[in-house]
């Protein structure tokens, strides 16, 4: 354990507080963006869009944990996002419609398939764990698309969004803004935990040496197996906020473009940072929602610009802030 922790760089107090003060500024300005918009007049449009950010930020989030940290590229993790955002649609089909019942079983559901394919896919490296969370991703898919009860292709709308111990507490937009900006910050302060803890120490040496972490008495597989559950729930739970948001679940929320969409985006915010892959959520949202505005062909001129910001931009975001700080 010694060498473990001599090998873990010792951040001084005023390290700490400057490590917290993009976060501080990105929550900040989560908590200002509902009242920025009723003062522009766009509240509605606003608080859609950047609910919708959050929530993204939330599943990029729960990515970054076993990419950034774990160097586990998964790219089938919007399976995770579909099985929330089903939980709540089948369950609310069968009159299920309180999310004190949905979001536990998002999480347990998300955690099995997390477990069962995490220990699968976790004995293999590289570019073979790549292509086997993939393959679980796309059976997932297919066995969804099948079940013709509950929408197969065309999806299933919710008969509405879900209740808090029988309270219609979500029906607003402003108050699913307020509970996506809870689960948010939740869960960030939770992998931030999770990320200093012995446990993420363990994590970030089996990425840099996973040979001296066994030598010094550390198998990683257990630990990147429960660090990959743990995504997985979070995903799911993102999932069951995207459902409640858009009142309708759809197999295009589990595809691998939707997988691929995630990895850009803690690629975009910057690897290891956490916050960094919420800031690459709302940078990637953001765009898109612009470039929409001025082509039907806008994903060709998206393409390109994250091609340049992964060959030129290194760390991403996070990246360019922190030379920008330096200089």
């Amino acid at each position: 354990m010694s060498d473990l922790a001599e090998a873990q760089p010792v951040l001084s107090t005023g390290a700490r507080r400057r490590d917290l003060v993009i976060p501080g500024l990105l929550f900040a300005a989560f908590a200002a963006a509902p009242f920025l918009a009723a003062a522009s007049g766009a509240e509605g449009y606003v608080l859609s869009l950047v609910t919708r950010v959050m929530i993204y930020g939330l599943a990029a989030l729960s990515l970054d944990l076993i990419l950034g940290y774990g160097a586990l590229v998964s790219f089938g993790h919007a399976a995770f996002l579909g099985i929330g955002a089903y939980a709540v649609g089948i369950l609310a089909s069968h009159g299920i419609r309180d999310a004190l019942v949905q979001v536990p079983v998002a999480l347990v559901a998300s955690a099995l398939f997390a477990l069962v394919t995490g220990a699968i896919s976790l004995r293999t490296k590289g570019v073979y764990f790549i292509m086997i969370t993939l393959a679980f991703s796309q059976m997932l898919l297919f066995f969804i698309r099948s079940l013709a009860a509950y929408g197969g292709d065309d999806g299933l709308t919710l008969p509405a969004r879900s209740l808090v111990a029988g309270q219609p507490l979500l029906q607003s937009d402003g108050r699913l803004y307020w509970a996506s900006l809870a689960c948010l910050a939740g869960t960030y302060l939770l992998c931030r935990s999770i990320v200093a803890s012995r446990f993420g120490r363990v994590l970030r040496g089996a990425k840099e040496n996973p040979t001296r972490m066994e030598a010094v008495g550390f198998h990683p597989f257990p630990y990147q197996l429960v660090a990959y559950v743990i995504s997985g729930m979070i995903a799911g739970l993102a999932g069951c906020l995207i459902a409640n948001q858009t009142e309708f679940v759809t197999p295009a929320f589990m595809t691998w473009q939707r997988s691929g969409e995630l990895i850009f985006m803690v690629i975009l915010g910057g690897l290891a940072s956490l916050h960094g892959a919420v800031i690459g959520a709302a940078a990637f949202l953001l765009l898109e929602e612009q470039l929409q505005g001025l082509t039907e062909q806008w994903r060709m001129i998206l393409g390109p610009l994250l091609i340049l910001v992964v060959l030129f931009a290194r760390g991403g975001i996070m990246g360019l802030l922190q030379r920008g700080r330096h200089v």
